[in-house]
Parts: structure tokens; sequence; C-alpha cells
């Protein structure tokens, strides 16, 4: 089983491919404001340098947070599409440890689409300016 791995929290972005639960490649990139238009490229090029393409992937696990909101947005946004369109599971996981436990998730079956953000405190979108 391949499965792709996304942490997009913070200005450097993490993506990985396992298979069975061994690291297969990993690859990070200082993403910051451009995370949005490199992201694509980026699993693109990672799948390539193993011969695979997105058919070839199994599932997705991906950081839930807390982080960046737009980073956060953007991964889980990607992660979520790319799981529908695929038809593949997805799950969302947080912590140090969240790609184990996210693993782990996967292979219990469990799919979490769509998966959600975890900010770690209520937004302060509309907040009224003092």
């Amino acid at each position: 089983m391949i499965v792709l791995t996304l942490r997009t929290d913070k200005p450097e972005a993490e993506i990985g491919l396992y298979e069975d639960g061994a690291e297969l490649t990993y690859e990070t990139w200082q993403a910051h404001r451009q995370l949005a238009e490199t992201i694509h490229k980026k699993i693109e090029n990672l799948l390539h340098s193993k011969q695979l393409t997105l058919v070839n992937l199994n599932g997705i696990v991906v950081f839930q947070g807390p982080g960046s909101f737009t980073g956060l947005r953007i991964g889980l946004t990607v992660a979520n599409a790319l799981a529908m369109g695929l038809n593949i599971p997805v799950v969302a996981t947080r912590g140090d440890d969240w790609r184990t436990d996210g693993m782990q998730t996967f292979a219990s079956g469990e799919n979490q689409l769509p998966v959600t953000p975890y900010y770690g405190a209520d937004p302060h979108i509309t907040a009224q300016k003092k």
C-alpha cells in the first residue's frame, strides 16, 4: 500500500511516500507563500522519483494542525481533493508522531473524508477592530 503524507502548517512544507509503513522517499521545501503554487508539482515529482503516479496511491495521511491557517487550509484541501478524486481514504492527525499515528489509523481501515483542520484556538477572522 502506497501512502502519501502531507504537512503544510509551517513555512517549510513536508511530503513523503510510504509503502506498508516504510518510508520510500521524503522531501521538505521552503514553501512560504508559494505553497498553493508548488505543492502539486512537488507531489508529482515525488511520485515520479519512484516511478509512480497518482493512481498508485492507496491513501493519504495529512497533518491536521495546529499551525498556519492558510497552510493547513491548502494542505487539507489538497488531501481532500486527491482522496475524493482518486476514491482513496484520507486521515488527519496531529502531534509529534502524526505520521506514525496516521499510518496506524489508515491501517485500521478508517477513512475521515473530509478531513478538517485543527487550529488550536478559536478563529479570530471576524474579530472587531478596536
